[in-house]
Order: C-alpha cells, then sequence, then structure tokens
C-alpha cells in the first residue's frame, strides 16, 4: 500500500504522445519483477495509475515503464524530468507464463502500446534463445508514425532465429511495409500450431480475433495467454474498478489463458 520512492534515471520520447522513464529506487532496493506484471505509480499532489514493467527482467536496479499520455496522472507521470522523484507500488498482478515456452515456438503478438507488457518477454525469450524453437514477433499500429520501439523491433529482426512480422492499419507512399490487420498477419507467421505458445497484447478487439485466428489455425486454447489490462485503480482487487465477470483484473490478472477470458471479451460492455 505504501509507495517506494524512485528516482527518474532516465527519460527518452518514444511517439508523440509517449514517453519511457528509467527509475531506480532511492533506498537501492531492486524491484525484480516477471514479465507481464505491472506497477502503481504515484505523482504527489496528483494520484496514481497502473503501467506495465516494459524493461529487462533481469535488470532488477532498473525499473523502466513506457507510459503513453491520456490523463491527468499520465499526463503528469509524462512531465517527470531527469532527478525528479515518482512513487512506485508493486511489482503487482500475474506474469505472461514464458516458462511454457520451452522447448517450443514463442509468438508474440501485440498492437500498439501492447508491445510495451510484451517487451520483457521477448527480453526472456533472448535471453533463454537456446531453450527455445525459435521467437516471433508479430506488431500492428495504426500508422508508420506510431510504431513503438521501431529500432528495437528491426534489431530484433536481424536476430538469429527470430522473425519480425510489422504492419500497419493505414501508410502513404514512402512506407514499403505492410498494410493490414494485424489479424491478418498472425496466421501468415505461425509456424507449427501444435508447437507454439502465443502471448497478445493490444486492444480488447485486437486480442480477441488475434486469439481467434490462432485458434482457427489449429493452436490449442490453453497455449495462447492474453493481457487484459483495463481499468486498473487500486492494484490490489479493493476497488473493483477492473472487474470482469468474476474476475477483478488488478488481483486475478492482468495476464490470463484466453479459455478463461474468451466469452467474457464478447459481451457488449461488460
Amino acid at each position: 500500500m505504501l509507495p517506494r520512492p524512485f528516482e527518474i534515471r532516465a527519460r527518452r520520447p518514444e511517439l508523440a504522445d509517449c514517453v519511457t522513464l528509467e527509475m531506480a529506487a532511492v533506498d537501492g532496493q531492486p524491484l525484480g519483477f516477471a514479465p507481464g506484471q505491472f506497477t502503481m505509480l504515484y505523482v504527489h499532489g496528483v494520484g496514481e495509475i497502473a503501467i506495465s514493467i516494459s524493461g529487462d527482467p533481469t535488470a532488477s536496479d532498473t525499473l523502466t515503464q513506457t507510459i503513453r499520455s491520456v490523463g491527468a496522472v499520465s499526463n503528469a507521470v509524462c512531465d517527470l524530468q531527469e532527478g525528479q522523484m515518482i512513487g512506485v507500488r508493486g511489482p503487482l498482478g500475474t506474469a505472461w507464463p514464458v516458462e511454457r515456452a520451452i522447448d517450443k515456438h514463442l509468438m508474440v503478438v501485440a498492437g500498439g502500446l501492447g508491445l510495451a507488457p510484451t517487451r520483457p518477454i521477448i527480453y526472456w525469450a533472448l535471453a533463454n534463445r537456446d531453450r527455445l524453437k525459435s521467437i516471433d514477433i508479430v506488431y500492428g499500429t495504426r500508422s508508420p508514425e506510431q510504431i513503438l520501439y521501431a529500432q528495437q523491433l528491426l534489431g530484433w529482426s536481424t536476430t538469429d532465429g527470430v522473425r519480425v512480422g510489422v504492419t500497419v492499419d493505414r501508410a502513404g507512399h514512402d512506407w514499403t511495409g505492410r498494410v493490414g490487420l494485424v489479424t491478418d498477419l498472425v496466421p501468415a507467421m505461425l509456424r507449427d500450431p501444435a508447437e507454439t505458445v502465443a502471448m497478445v497484447c493490444g486492444p480488447e478487439i485486437m486480442m480477441r480475433f488475434a486469439a481467434q485466428a490462432l485458434a482457427d489455425a489449429g493452436m490449442p486454447e490453453h497455449d495462447i495467454h492474453v493481457s487484459m489490462e483495463r481499468n486498473m485503480k487500486c492494484g490490489i482487487g479493493w476497488c473493483g474498478h477492473c472487474q470482469l465477470g468474476p474476475h477483478l483484473i488488478c488481483r486475478d490478472g492482468p495476464v490470463f489463458p484466453y479459455p478463461a477470458v474468451r466469452d467474457l471479451m464478447t459481451v457488449w460492455e461488460l
């Protein structure tokens, strides 16, 4: 419940409305986390907000998070500069079941800012490359200007055993890459449905159709996992703001096996 003070060590603009902050605990104690977990970031006098951790899980001395400026608290977080302080509660929530991908193909499917919560999976996978058959990253966003971690995606694409597919919804004549929905790219990049574990994060409608595309291609639904990051306010399951049917996202998630939330994702305005 009590935020720990962290100092902003680095601030890096990613997109016009999005920044990445690298933070370190003032008390020097590392904040260990598992891929998929989140923290509650607190700005004094403004409030707190739930943000997924987007850094390397092996770099426990640095907390890295990518934040989009969309409201009062996220605006305040994005405005913080190097040397300023922020409060941190966490890590909280469930993690991506990365161990399930050992000896299998791993597919990471991300839409828009959903690449931030899935980036720790990719760090883990690259560190455990010899334990995986392959790594496939499928990423889609609205336009070329909205591609998150563009240089890192390019670097990953040149790594042995890693395939990266990027698509945008719309683009100008100077874009030479793929144009189309990320859900159309998913089955095209799927290697072996029976031997693949997929981890999906993005807008809910994108996750629903991506998961359905994977299932239609023959992937067992229990090997598909989604991150239902929505409406989290307290981080510990007290306020009920993030309730999704029988689940409280901040307590029971945000990462779920797809079968646990498949039917709930189709209920209008749930």
